[in-house]
């Protein structure tokens, strides 16, 4: 069985900072919040014995710190391969804004929607086909090229919410969970040979 593990990138805020709406075009490194974090992913996962045969990150330092550091815990010595379809998205006129000027340019309720269902506010350069295609591909090549392994993949809460797609049954997916991971968190994936199966989503271990 083909596992894949999907986490996020830790906090790139410090507590007390106003969250902004960070995407694609704002490279933040980790604060100490997310470096511990990170290293509590390793470890949490070490400890569920997910230990990956292979890892990759997006190209955002971000996440390329977060996997460096996971992976230093699990004692892989594994460096995890930057890539492009893992970049988080571009979020147009809200790139880098504080969340109250995004909720007043957008209304409430599309956030809700985008949380909720994925569906694209206005304004923001999100190809949704894009996206799940690219999870398709990824994970189709994994489950025939690496079969009965695990991957680790850090990337941003952005792109990890299209995933689920690959599992066929997204309405059932968003249902039973929320398609937004917490900084830290991760969700689980498994290929039974036939199809891909969630098993976990947005487990957050404790720093």
């Amino acid at each position: 069985m083909t596992t894949l593990i999907i986490a996020r990138h830790g906090n790139t805020f410090n507590p007390g900072e106003p969250p902004r709406r960070i995407g694609g075009h704002t490279d933040l490194p980790l604060v100490e919040t997310g470096r511990a974090q990170a290293r509590a992913l390793g470890r949490h996962l070490k400890q569920q014995s997910l230990i990956p045969d292979l890892a990759f990150s997006s190209q955002q330092q971000r996440t390329i710190e977060t996997a460096a550091l996971a992976l230093t815990e699990l004692g892989t010595g594994l460096i995890a391969q930057p890539l492009a379809g893992l970049n988080e998205l571009d979020y147009g006129p809200d790139e880098n804004q504080p969340e109250e000027r995004v909720v007043a340019r957008l209304g409430a309720q599309a956030l809700t929607d985008w949380d909720e269902k994925a569906i694209v506010p206005p304004g923001w350069q999100i190809n949704p086909k894009t996206l799940k295609r690219f999870w398709a591909d990824f994970a189709g090549t994994l489950a025939i090229e690496q079969p009965g392994k695990i991957i680790l993949v850090v990337t941003s809460n952005g792109t990890a919410r299209f995933a689920p797609y690959i599992t066929g049954t997204y309405e059932s997916f968003s249902a039973r969970f929320s398609l937004k991971l917490a900084t830290g968190a991760y969700g689980v994936l498994r290929h039974n040979g036939y199809v891909w199966q969630t098993s976990a989503w947005n487990e957050r271990p404790a720093p």
